[in-house]
């Protein structure tokens, strides 16, 4: 079961890294932005378009009459994983260890969710953007397109290459015993109050794994049996706090038929409930509250791990850029995100390149489609320069000047990143040679593919 999640500013086990000023290419950097802001739409994250998150009933392993959501088991997961922390010896925190199966068939870590959870992420997990990095996005994906708010996003976090030590508390143990484990992942027992309050806005407890808890409910509306923490389990609210103070709450953790598995009624209630009532009486100091936690959950990392800065989209950022030869002529090709703008706002959209010899060439752009982010709070028009010259303008160049960097001009404006404009090497391509062709792609003699200075896709 989902038992909490983190809070605090300092804390052993975070660390972030310094950066310079931002500039495209980034690898690292730039994987890290598209994985966290580029959601919805064009060139939308394949977390939000294959699992249908803008559905947050949505559930991609049974249907939506299971009353189970991937949000829930995305930020569970999320958790879990964490728990394993010690500020002691600084070993656990969010590292992706509990998709080894020693770690997950643990009694702490019983359900399904984990192996539903890595299944997907096992198809966005990249050399830049690992498993624990995935697992970040995914609760963070999950909390701000449910309602909930922004959570400041670090990178950088790095793969376990064992499992963790056990440590995820369990409903059958006492407040000392949950209070000590908390204090070992690093937070007092009034974090702890709020970090389960936090977490349990989203899902419920399922009878299949906590027969003990949650008997079976018979109901066709939810085919596996979860009892929920509160009355809008795919909704971010405070609703399980606004319901465990009026005391019309149903969370199986408060008024559980089995009193020694309801921990949260031993939580919530271990300081007198002044921390349920706080978050209870205003929405607005709950949300902030759990930005807070949620961000500390996802920061806590073993010690000597280096976390990126906040990761923030840049205002211009170009993507999938590439070269095609086509004989003697080298073709541009690729798409820029423009943050914050819609079609309309971003009007006509040229491009610049300076070549190698001094020469400025220059094309207007098409608009390739609409992208958002954050339940649609943001929104990104993409432009496109296409080297088949089948859907937006060609960039022609001469292979002999090649190209040294793009520059953009938006409603009359130069985005050039403070005067350096987004560096292209040009220097060594990757060629694939089609002389007999059987698939479509390979329609030309030869293909050359670019991407940022790097190889990739």
């Amino acid at each position: 079961m989902f038992f909490s999640l983190a809070t605090s500013t300092l804390l052993a086990g975070y660390a972030t890294a310094s950066q310079a000023q931002r500039l495209w290419p980034s690898p690292q950097l730039d994987a890290l932005d598209a994985a966290r802001f580029d959601q919805s739409g064009f060139n939308g994250n394949f977390l939000m378009v294959f699992t249908g998150l803008d559905r947050c009933d949505n559930f991609l392993f049974g249907g939506g009459s299971t009353g189970r959501s991937n949000a829930a088991d995305w930020i569970r997961t999320a958790y879990h994983d964490m728990a394993t922390h010690n500020v002691t010896d600084g070993t656990g925190g969010l590292d992706a260890s509990i998709r080894f199966t020693t770690e997950k068939s643990r009694p702490e870590n019983a359900g399904d969710g984990f192996n539903n959870t890595f299944q997907v992420l096992s198809s966005v997990a990249n050399r830049y953007v690992g498993f624990a990095d995935s697992l970040a996005v995914a609760a963070v994906l999950a909390i701000e397109n449910c309602g909930g708010p922004e959570i400041a996003f670090r990178g950088g976090r790095i793969d376990a290459g064992e499992p963790n030590a056990p440590g995820v508390p369990q409903p059958q143990e006492d407040l000392e015993t949950h209070i000590a484990a908390f204090a070992r992942q690093g937070f007092t027992p009034t974090e702890m109050i709020g970090l389960v309050a936090c977490g349990h806005t989203f899902g419920g407890v399922q009878h299949t794994f906590f027969p003990d808890i949650v008997d079976e409910l018979n109901d066709p509306e939810d085919t596996e049996d979860v009892a929920h923490f509160d009355s809008t389990s795919v909704n971010f609210d405070n609703n399980v706090a606004k319901e465990y103070i009026s005391g019309s709450t149903q969370n199986p953790l408060v008024v559980g038929f089995n009193d020694t598995t309801n921990s949260d009624k031993r939580i919530f209630g271990s300081d007198g409930n002044v921390t349920m009532n706080s978050l209870a009486s205003s929405p607005s100091l709950y949300a902030s509250t759990c930005a807070d936690l949620f961000a500390r959950m996802l920061d806590t990392v073993p010690h000597g791990v280096q976390l990126t800065d906040v990761i923030t989209p840049l205002p211009v950022k170009p993507a999938n850029v590439e070269f095609t030869m086509a004989n003697d002529t080298m073709l541009l090709g690729g798409q820029v995100r423009f943050w914050n703008h819609t079609e309309e706002t971003a009007g006509t959209v040229q491009m610049l390149w300076d070549d190698q010899l001094g020469a400025i060439g220059n094309t207007t752009l098409g608009f390739a489609g609409a992208g958002s982010a954050t339940g649609g709070k943001y929104t990104s028009a993409w432009y496109g320069f296409d080297p088949t010259g089948l859907s937006f303008a060609t960039p022609s160049l001469d292979p002999a000047a090649g190209i040294q960097r793009l520059r953009f001009i938006l409603n009359g404006k130069l985005e050039d990143q403070g005067g350096v404009g987004s560096a292209v090497q040009d220097a060594y391509m990757f060629s694939l040679s089609c002389r007999v062709c059987i698939i479509p792609v390979c329609r030309r003699r030869e293909m050359s593919l670019l991407v940022g200075g790097l190889i990739s896709r």
